[in-house]
């Protein structure tokens, strides 16, 4: 199918999973430039309300019946081949297309596309993009994988040629994209589910950062090793990050009281401009110096990109302030990958506290598995850890892995870990043992936020 479809507004566009972070942006985009849209999703939600009263006829449930008088289906990665939804697209022979070539045909409408790639840190380096981008008044769309303040949610319509997306590595999505900046944060092991290896990863994207045109520009963090390998690589211009030996980098950093950075933002050894981040972490500062990466090759002033950085507070779930009880702060962060755990232990150890409570929730069986031995020894800042069942997302429990299994390699290490089996056990026993002056954390990409909901329930 040719991009002309998206110049036909007659059409109508039907997505399933039309209440996931990404889809619903996509959806709101067709919405906003007059298509008829349809979607269905497993249950209601704020999502699916707010894309229902800008006009998009909403089904709760997947059923075959779902597919009426429709011209496109779009689907995520994540949906099963056996959905009735797909089947009855392909029994009435409409096209089906995934969300990642789809995302593709929209980006080929703007010349100025930033797309945000890395195992770890899309969502905010995104959202510090945003901020950026809004404050030099650039007008542009954009799709982020978690609900921004800013926007108002995960997306943005704009009028112009600028278009900011996440670029998911997930069975090699990004690889349908159109960027003309591409961003590579850091490339560890993940998704092994349908990776081989830490080499297969890095393959794809190397093979990511080939899709940039000559004109282009390839950002990257050059001291991750897989990251700098590509750099040396690319077939476009680039622009290198970092602490050291690199194009743009951070000297002279502070941390306050809440464990944000400021810092002189240099540039081939010279000083540009000073930064304060209102933003938690180490990981923080690296985020930031992409965004500004981003910054320099747009032209933008020195004012928009402090200013902007300066205002922004990233996106909900990325250690995000929940609320105080007792004298307990809570804090909930989306990290489910063992390297994004540590960096947000890290970063609470930069705010003062008594203990630090970490409630886990691991995030699928695949993950657990084959990153097991590096959660065993992801915890070591944390005082106590609670440790929940699995979140089984898009898998099934095969018997591949138990949380119980995991806690018992935990304790080996030394590491005070306890076994809950609902949110209710997770919340009695952090109850019982906290102490006014701790910190609360609620840790990973399903619905552990719910334990510090209930903590702080009055």
């Amino acid at each position: 199918m040719s991009f002309d479809f998206l110049k036909d507004t007659n059409k109508k566009v039907h997505f399933i999973g039309i209440g996931g972070i990404s889809m619903s942006g996509l959806a709101a985009v067709l919405l906003n430039n007059g298509f008829k849209v349809s979607g269905s999703d497993s249950k209601e939600s704020n999502i699916t309300n707010s894309l229902k009263a800008k006009g998009a006829e909403i089904h709760i449930g997947h059923r075959r019946e779902n597919i009426q008088d429709v011209d496109l289906v779009v689907y995520t990665a994540a949906i099963p081949q056996d959905n009735p939804e797909i089947v009855e697209a392909k029994n009435k022979n409409i096209h089906l297309m995934d969300r990642a070539e789809f995302l593709g045909h929209i980006m080929k409408g703007h010349k100025y596309n930033v797309a945000v790639a890395g195992t770890h840190g899309k969502t905010t380096t995104t959202s510090m993009i945003t901020n950026i981008t809004l404050k030099a008044d650039l007008d542009p769309t954009i799709l982020v994988g978690g609900e921004v303040d800013v926007i108002g949610g995960n997306y943005r319509i704009g009028n112009s040629e600028y278009f900011v997306t996440e670029a998911c590595e997930y069975k090699e999505s990004f690889l349908r994209f159109f960027p003309y900046i591409g961003i590579i944060l850091n490339i560890d092991a993940d998704h092994l589910d349908y990776y081989r290896d830490l080499n297969h990863i890095t393959e794809t994207f190397k093979k990511f950062s080939k899709l940039i045109p000559k004109d282009g520009y390839l950002i990257g963090y050059n001291e991750d090793s897989n990251v700098a390998k590509i750099l040396e690589e690319a077939d476009c211009n680039v622009l290198s990050y970092g602490f050291s030996n690199a194009n743009v980098t951070a000297k002279n950093i502070e941390y306050n009281n809440m464990g944000c950075a400021s810092f002189t933002v240099c540039k081939d050894g010279e000083e540009l401009f000073n930064l304060k981040l209102n933003m938690p972490g180490k990981h923080n500062v690296l985020n930031a110096l992409s965004s500004v990466c981003v910054g320099l090759i747009f032209g933008l002033s020195y004012d928009d990109i402090t200013e902007g950085l300066a205002e922004c507070r990233g996106a909900h779930k990325r250690f995000e302030y929940k609320g105080e009880a007792n004298g307990v702060s809570v804090i909930d962060d989306y990290a489910h990958h063992p390297v994004e755990i540590k960096a947000t232990l890290n970063t609470a150890k930069k705010i003062p506290h008594g203990k630090t409570f970490c409630v886990f929730q691991p995030h699928t069986y695949t993950r657990t598995k084959t990153l097991f031995d590096d959660f065993t020894t992801a915890f070591n800042d944390t005082d106590e850890l609670v440790l929940m069942d699995i979140y089984a997302a898009r898998e099934k429990d095969t018997g591949l892995v138990s949380s119980d299994e995991l806690g018992d390699a935990i304790r080996a290490t030394g590491v005070k870990c306890t076994n809950v089996h609902s949110h209710d056990e997770a919340v009695k026993y952090i109850k019982q043992h906290i102490k006014s002056g701790d910190m609360l954390l609620t840790v990973g990409a399903g619905d552990v936020v719910i334990v510090g909901e209930k903590f702080l329930e009055k």
